[in-house]
């Protein structure tokens, strides 16, 4: 029986241009995380980009960040079947001025977003609309797509307007940025944001130096110790990346701050590493007269780890990616976060790194195959096509 994969992956074959032309739109908009014009006008076209038959989307109002996107199926699906989750982000990590603008470069592409993540997005839309196209959309168990505007600050809001709109999916693919040989990824670290704010007494450094008590001093002490948490066999890195603090050399400083990351393989570790972190802050405290330390944040995103569910669907997907004529390997363990780890935190099968092929996000190098636009949107309708019950 034809189930529609084939006239799906013929009709997407002749969509490069309009992939291409679609891609070069969202990407001349800037989307900076904290670009909420920007962003809201990304997400308008992208409510336009999914206005297939079919499907209905709804925007999830944000007081902070640009507007989230949830787009479902509208048909109703079999009772004993489950739906499948799409995630993805319209927000990128250059502020307006700094790297603007789409260039093709021969068979690149080159952009903020391309890569990360506006080329997914434009891949899931035509596989969409595909599958609309072959008749095949509507015979799928359920799609559940969700577009979230504050990613790459580790989706405060986003996580949550996840959880309530894929519960109950069967498997989540994510669309970051496609690696090198189509490598996907199943496993990723955990991440965690700590700010440390050390109060402490000013006072003259000549005429009172006794009478003041050293805020930096103290976390100073903090930033050693934090830095020695970090135990590469296990996984697990502590960067102390800003310090700030004090008014002036011959002031004692009562108040200084530092930004922290946290990285870590299992959940267990992240856990021990936040509460090894107070107490350090509390010893370092300690330790000089007339200091206290606050510590703010935390686990932002658990581990995506890889799981017999998670083999599972990369399995599957990959049997899809290799008709469409790419590789369907699998990454090694990645350092950075995304949001595929909220799917697998709710006990949901999640692969990721399923957008165009590229390299240099972010980076002002960013760019992608554009050939792969059509060759990833093959494959997920392949994917999706392969689901119908």
């Amino acid at each position: 029986m034809n189930n529609g994969a084939d006239d799906a992956a013929r009709w997407l074959a002749e969509q490069g241009k309009a992939l291409e032309q679609a891609l070069a739109e969202l990407v001349q908009i800037n989307s900076f995380t904290e670009n909420v014009e920007g962003g809201r006008k990304v997400g308008a076209m992208l409510e336009e980009l999914y206005a297939v038959d079919g499907l209905a989307s709804r925007r999830v109002v944000s007081t902070k960040f640009a507007d989230h996107l949830v787009v479902s199926s509208t048909h109703t699906p079999a009772a004993d079947s489950s739906p499948i989750a799409l995630v993805g982000h319209l927000d990128t990590v250059f502020p307006p001025g700094l790297f603007e603008g789409y260039r093709r470069d021969g068979d690149l592409a080159r952009g903020p977003g391309v890569l990360d993540m506006k080329g997914g997005l434009v891949v899931v839309a035509w596989a969409l609309k595909a599958l609309a196209e072959s008749g095949t959309l509507a015979r799928l168990p359920g799609i559940r797509l969700v577009i979230v505007a504050d990613e790459e600050v580790g989706s405060p809001e986003g996580q949550g307007v996840i959880k309530q709109a894929i519960a109950g999916a069967s498997g989540a693919l994510v669309f970051e940025a496609g690696r090198k040989n189509d490598l996907v990824i199943t496993r990723r670290k955990g991440t965690g944001a700590v700010t440390v704010t050390a109060y402490g007494k000013g006072a003259h450094a000549g005429n009172a130096h006794k009478e003041g008590a050293n805020a930096l001093w103290a976390l100073a002490r903090l930033v050693d110790r934090a830095q020695a948490l970090t135990d590469y066999d296990r996984g697990v890195t502590v960067n102390v990346g800003k310090v700030s603090g004090g008014t002036s050399k011959n002031t004692v400083p009562d108040q200084a701050e530092a930004l922290i990351d946290l990285r870590f393989e299992s959940r267990a570790d992240g856990e021990a590493l936040v509460s090894a972190l107070r107490q350090a802050a509390e010893e370092c405290a300690a330790s000089v007269q007339g200091t206290r330390i606050e510590i703010v944040g935390g686990i932002a995103r658990l581990p995506l780890e890889r799981t017999e569910a998670s083999a599972r669907l990369m399995e599957r997907y990959g049997a899809a990616a290799k008709a469409a004529g790419l590789g369907n390997g699998e990454a090694g363990l990645i350092g950075g976060g995304s949001d595929a780890s909220t799917a697998h935190a709710m006990g949901i099968a999640a692969i990721d790194g399923l957008g165009p092929r590229g390299i240099g996000f972010h980076t002002k190098d960013e760019q992608i195959e554009v050939a792969t636009l059509v060759q990833k949107a093959q494959a997920l309708a392949r994917f999706l096509a392969s689901l119908q019950v």
